[in-house]
């Protein structure tokens, strides 16, 4: 699964890339070589921050898996218990 910026997202990217040059390496870098640049992080550091954040969603949604039975529980077999202790039951 390729990873790709909408066009937006890219702009700034790129705009990114070409200001961080400016301001801390020794040359500029132009537009389509930030560009190009840009794609190779995209294409070969990409998918490991995708897969990482892939990781942690999957153990954050587990997590919240573990606590449905907690949320959602109901105690079963109320009717008699709910009688003895002078509730109202159907008659």
């Amino acid at each position: 699964m390729a990873i790709e910026l909408n066009k937006d997202a890219r702009r700034e990217a790129i705009a990114s890339i070409e200001r961080y040059f400016r301001e801390n390496m020794e040359e500029p870098i132009g537009n389509i070589a930030a560009g190009g640049l840009l794609g190779f992080f995209l294409e070969e550091i990409g998918p490991a921050i995708y897969n990482q954040a892939v990781a942690d969603v999957q153990v954050r949604l587990q997590a919240r898996v573990m606590e449905l039975d907690i949320e959602v529980h109901e105690e079963e077999f109320q009717y008699w218990r709910k009688m003895e202790r002078g509730g109202k039951g159907r008659r």
